[in-house]
């Protein structure tokens, strides 16, 4: 059975799905796992979302699928992304993430 990212909204086939990294559970509240609801994204999506945005900012502006879809940080990355199949790409933290670390 497919399933589809939140975020990209590309659909991940079953046959993809052996690999159990594909699809990755991400909590939309940050540093509060136990109360943070969250949603389904493919590994290139949940890993753009944390180089792009640091914890504080997916907690304070960015805690609904809505807000990242959204989000200007993200738009040239999810208008490329839904045009790939891929699963696997490099990911290189925003200088701005990596500032604030």
């Amino acid at each position: 059975m497919p399933t589809t990212c939140a975020l990209c909204r590309r659909v991940v086939h079953h046959e993809r799905l052996d690999d159990p990294q594909a699809l990755q559970e991400h909590h939309l509240i940050p540093e509060n796992r136990a109360e943070s609801p969250t949603v389904t994204l493919c590994r290139p999506c949940h890993k753009q979302v944390h180089a792009t945005f640091t914890n504080e900012e997916l907690r304070e502006t960015y805690h609904t699928i809505e807000a990242l879809r959204g989000a200007e940080r993200l738009a040239e990355y999810l208008s490329w992304i839904r045009s790939t199949g891929k699963l696997d790409i490099r990911i290189r933290t925003s200088d701005h993430v990596r500032e604030r670390r």
